[in-house]
C-alpha cells in the first residue's frame, strides 16, 4: 500500500506540475505578442509583418508589436528568435531569403530547419522581369537578345546571393543564355543602373517597379510565378512564353522558436488564417502585388523545406559566398 500510495503522491504531483503550463497554453495569449523582422522598416518584408500585425492583434484580442533588427541577411532577426523562449510571444517574420542563407553562408548561429517551427505561410509576392522602355517588348525578344550575343548583356541584383541574383542566374540558365551579374547594395542602385539602360533586365517586385513601370521607364514582359497575378491580368508567366516554370517569389512566413507547444502554434495559425481574410488586409495586399495564403503548419514546413532544397543546387551553381 505504501508503494501505491507513493506512486499516487508522485502522480499527483506531476499533474500539479504540468497543470500551470496547460493552463498557460489554453489561455494564450494573455500579453502583446512580438513580430521580429530581419529587415529596415519600410520595406516589403516589414509592410507585410505589419500589414499581418494589425489584423491579428484584432484576432487575438492581444497587440501585435514588429520589431526591425535588422543584418546580416535577416540572421541577427532569426539567431534572436531562435534563442527566444518558446512560448509562443516571440516570432520571427521569416522571409524567402532564408531559403538561399543555409547554402550562402558556411557557418550559421542556429540550424536554418530545426531551430525554428514553422507556423504559418501567410503571403508570397511573385516576381516580374522588367526591362528598360527601349529595351526589347516582350519576353521573347529579351530571350533572344539574351542568346544572340551571349556575355554581353548584364542584369543588376541587390547583392550575391540574393533571391533576385538566383532568380536571374535560373532564368539565364533555363533559357540557355550567357549573361553577366552586377551585384549591388540594395535593390535601389541596380535600379537606377537598369533605368538607365544599363542593364537588359531585372527581376523585381511589383510594388518596387510599378512607379516607374507608371511612368513609362520600365516595361513588365513576363511574371515568374506558375499563374498570372490578380494585379497584372494581362502581363504572361515565363512558363507561357518558354514552357517550363520559373518561380521566383518573395514569401513570408512566420516561425516560432522551435518546442514551442503545439496548441499554441496551432491557434497561432488559426489566427493568422483568419487575420489574412479581412477585407482591409485583402485591399492592401493587392495594392502591393501581394497573394495572400492560406496555410498549415504542416504545408507551412513543406514550403519552406521545397524552397531550401529548390534553391540550394542554384547557390552551388552560382558560387555565391558568405564566409
Amino acid at each position: 500500500m505504501k508503494g501505491l500510495d507513493r506512486r499516487g503522491f508522485l502522480a499527483a504531483a506531476s499533474a500539479w506540475a504540468v497543470a500551470p503550463a496547460a493552463q498557460a497554453q489554453a489561455g494564450y495569449p494573455d500579453r502583446s505578442i512580438r513580430f521580429v523582422g530581419g529587415f529596415p522598416p519600410g520595406g516589403p518584408a516589414d509592410l507585410s509583418g505589419r500589414l499581418l500585425a494589425q489584423s491579428l492583434s484584432e484576432a487575438l484580442g492581444q497587440q501585435v508589436v514588429v520589431e526591425n533588427k535588422s543584418g546580416a541577411a535577416g540572421n541577427i532577426a532569426s539567431q534572436l528568435v531562435a534563442e527566444a523562449r518558446p512560448d509562443g510571444y516571440t516570432l520571427l517574420i521569416g522571409t524567402s531569403i532564408m531559403s538561399i542563407v543555409p547554402s550562402v553562408y558556411e557557418k550559421l548561429p542556429y540550424d536554418p530547419l530545426n531551430s525554428f517551427v514553422a507556423v504559418a505561410h501567410f503571403t508570397t509576392i511573385p516576381m516580374i522581369i522588367v526591362v528598360p522602355a527601349d529595351g526589347p517588348k516582350t519576353l521573347q525578344e529579351l530571350i533572344a537578345l539574351l542568346k544572340k550575343e551571349p556575355g554581353k548583356h548584364s542584369y543588376g541584383s541587390p547583392g550575391s546571393g540574393s533571391l533576385i541574383h538566383m532568380g536571374s542566374l535560373l532564368l539565364s540558365q533555363r533559357i540557355g543564355a550567357e549573361t553577366v551579374h552586377v551585384p549591388y547594395r540594395g535593390s535601389a542602385p541596380a535600379m537606377q543602373d537598369t533605368l538607365a539602360g544599363r542593364h537588359a533586365f531585372q527581376i523585381d517586385t511589383l510594388g518596387s517597379s510599378k512607379g516607374f513601370v507608371d511612368g513609362g521607364r520600365l516595361r513588365i514582359v513576363a511574371v515568374c510565378s506558375d499563374e498570372r497575378m490578380a494585379a497584372l491580368p494581362d502581363v504572361p508567366t515565363v512558363k507561357e512564353i518558354t514552357g517550363f516554370p520559373l518561380q521566383v517569389v518573395t514569401w513570408y512566413l512566420i516561425f516560432a522558436p522551435a518546442g514551442t507547444p503545439q496548441l499554441i502554434v496551432d491557434k497561432l495559425s488559426g489566427a493568422i488564417n483568419q487575420a489574412i481574410k479581412a477585407p482591409s488586409v485583402v485591399d492592401k495586399a493587392k495594392a502591393l502585388g501581394m497573394e495572400m495564403v492560406q496555410s498549415t503548419p504542416a504545408s507551412s514546413k513543406r514550403f519552406y523545406k521545397g524552397q531550401i532544397a529548390l534553391w540550394a543546387p542554384i547557390v552551388k551553381a552560382s558560387g555565391a559566398k558568405v564566409e
